[in-house]
């Protein structure tokens, strides 16, 4: 690029994604090319715009949009929270290294469809615009392309993390043993009768209580787990649940 230079700081939140020589504090000289938009010019720097919140120029916001002008100052904002996603009720997509995240936010009872086989970009930004779900990924080349109905980075490569932020960013509502932890569909009361041939002797014997997915049929009772279960579902709603 050979055109206006200017000057563009970015929040300390969305640093991490700039080169290591931009990470610094303070405003840095970026020279463009008279013609690129302001999106643009913030994607190639490598922050998704996913990630972007307002857009200011010296001292105005401005949208996207925006061909910057040499001499501007340019400052760059994180999403506000919680993001409100308008347009369609909130749905997530993950794609396959999400899978632990994806079965934490079906154990919420939040609306989440994951891929387990890598079906490529192309595939997932596709269905994302199909089925207007969010696309939830930490793959920045996924996040940029235009044909998602809208995206989010997740920031950490730890499950419980990855939840905290997914819950605290987007405050889903939260409906926990709605929905089959499996294939994301919608668990209602079963008899021991109607699960049987899924259960083993012993789990025979010892409960009684039985819940069925109404998509793939798998059954579900209190078993070894349940407690650790219980700790995550608690730990949201103590955190995250709507009061009213």
């Amino acid at each position: 690029m050979n055109g206006p230079e200017i000057h563009v700081e970015f929040a300390p939140e969305l640093r991490l994604f700039l080169p290591n020589g931009r990470r610094a504090g303070g405003p840095a000289q970026v020279t463009t090319d008279g013609v690129s938009t302001l999106g643009h010019v913030v994607e190639s720097l490598g922050v998704p715009l996913t990630e972007v919140g307002a857009v200011v120029v010296d001292g105005r916001e401005v949208p996207v949009s925006h061909v910057p002008a040499a001499g501007e100052s340019v400052s760059v904002r994180p999403v506000a929270r919680p993001q409100r996603v308008p347009g369609a009720p909130l749905r997530f997509l993950l794609d396959v290294h999400l899978g632990t995240l994806a079965r934490r936010l079906r154990l919420l009872g939040v609306d989440t469809a994951y891929e387990s086989t890598d079906i490529g970009d192309p595939a997932l930004a596709t269905r994302s615009a199909a089925e207007q779900r969010v696309m939830l990924s930490r793959d920045r080349g996924l996040l940029r392309r235009r044909e998602l109905w809208a995206g989010a980075y997740v920031y950490s490569t730890r499950p419980e993390d990855q939840l905290r932020d997914v819950l605290d960013r987007f405050r889903p509502e939260l409906r926990p043993w709605t929905r089959c932890t499996a294939c994301n569909g919608l668990l209602k009361e079963a008899t021991k009768d109607e699960v049987a041939d899924q259960l083993a002797g012993g789990t025979q014997r010892s409960y009684d209580v039985f819940a069925q997915c109404t998509q793939c049929g798998r059954a579900y009772w209190k078993g070894a787990h349940h407690e650790q279960l219980v700790a995550i579902v608690e730990r949201a709603l103590a955190e995250y649940a709507d009061p009213s």
